[in-house]
Order: C-alpha cells, then sequence, then structure tokens
C-alpha cells in the first residue's frame, strides 16, 4: 500500500524527535494512541535536546513517579518540584543562540511558564499543535478509540507505537526515515547527532522544518 494512502498509529509524544513528525507529515491520518497502558522511559514524556553538554532528556514528571500504571489518558503530571522552569532553562540555554529560537520562543513559553497542565495527554496534544501551526502543517490528527495489541493492528495502519524510542535496543528498524546532516548549534563540539527534539530542528531550520522532514522519507 503506497505510504502517503496508509494511516499511522503512533504514540503520544512530549515534543517527539524527528522520526515521530516525518510519520505525522508522511500519511494522511495519525492516530494517537489514548487507551495503552502508560509505558515508561518513552518518548511520551520525554524529550532529547543538544546542549554544550551533550543531548540532555527532559522528562515530565507524573504522579506516582515509577510507580506509575494504569491507562496513559489517566496519567496525571505531578508538579512537585518546578519542572516548567527547568526545562525552559535548558531548551534555552541550548537554542538561544540558534538562528530561530527568538522567533519560535513566544510561542513555546507559556508552556513552560504560569499555565498548569492536569494530564500528559493533553499537555503533549496541545505543546504538539502549537508546533505544527509554527511550521504550518495541517495534520488529520485522531485519538483511538479502540486498543489493538502489537501485531494486531489493521493491515492499512502502520503501528509506530513501540517503534519510535529513545533507547536504541527498543527501537525497531524504520525503512521509512533516513535522517539527514543539518547545522545545530553544538555540532563542532558533538558532530551531528541525529533525530533529536522537534525543538532542535525548528530552532536551527525555521521554516525549511517541512522541506527537511520531506529529505528523510524515501520516495
Amino acid at each position: 500500500m503506497d505510504y502517503q494512502e496508509t494511516s499511522v498509529l503512533l504514540s503520544s509524544a512530549y515534543l517527539g524527535p524527528i522520526q515521530y513528525f516525518t510519520k505525522i507529515i508522511g500519511y494522511n491520518t495519525i492516530f494517537i494512541e489514548y487507551l495503552e497502558s502508560y509505558l515508561k522511559q518513552s518518548y511520551r514524556n520525554r524529550t532529547i535536546i543538544l546542549t554544550a553538554n551533550g543531548p540532555l532528556h527532559l522528562t515530565l514528571p507524573i504522579v506516582n513517579g515509577p510507580k506509575a500504571k494504569g491507562p496513559i489518558r489517566d496519567q496525571q503530571l505531578s508538579y512537585d518540584y518546578p519542572w516548567q522552569q527547568m526545562h525552559w532553562r535548558g531548551i534555552s540555554s541550548a537554542y538561544n543562540n540558534s538562528p530561530f529560537f527568538e522567533y519560535y520562543s513566544d510561542d513555546l513559553a507559556p508552556f513552560f511558564h504560569d499555565k498548569r497542565w492536569k494530564y500528559l495527554l493533553d499537555f503533549n496534544h496541545e505543546i504538539q499543535n502549537t508546533v505544527l501551526k509554527a511550521i504550518n502543517v495541517k495534520a488529520d490528527i485522531r485519538c483511538t478509540e479502540a486498543y489493538f495489541q502489537k501485531g494486531e493492528v489493521p493491515g492499512y495502519i502502520d503501528d509506530f507505537r513501540y517503534a519510535i524510542h529513545p533507547k536504541l535496543q527498543r527501537q525497531t528498524e524504520d525503512n521509512r526515515f533516513y535522517p539527514q546532516p543539518y547545522i545545530q548549534v553544538f555540532q563542532e563540539k558533538w558532530g551531528f547527532v541525529p533525530n533529536l527534539s522537534i525543538l532542535d530542528l525548528l530552532f536551527n531550520e525555521g521554516p525549511e522544518v517541512v522541506t527537511y522532514l520531506k529529505s528523510c522519507i524515501p520516495k
């Protein structure tokens, strides 16, 4: 089945990696999994940016922390420590000297200041929509209404819920994603680091984000 004519099933993600966003622009319909059991140590509540000290994982704290269980739709964000300010401080430090930080920072800053979101899924959804609006992408994104076990997903839907993962040993081969180099703020120190948070691409490439994403998708 042609890539552009199928649907894709993704997990929710906190400022997902570049690979994740190639799926959003590469499929006509995107289903976000709302009915799965919460999976720890995944992109569902973490993003990876590149700092002067190397890749940095920013993790959204969940109520009950490592003991959190149950459906992802029920997972609530914890505010036991000021993670919003900490994440924004890390993002600002990493990208303040990038070409497009000032251009996009005002759109993203509200997510890291006064407002609080109760549920992880709501926060992820709203900040993702903000990024998509910034890059002028209108995507048909829907939440799932039924849960399918891995391997039982209907044939017209490509399942990447568990394939896109921050841990190399948990990733599965994706022959529809070939990251291309672009200039990063700390590239002279660390070399090119592929598949970081969409923020890295946004702040470094600005209006060329969609063009870059398309270049990572084989024809």
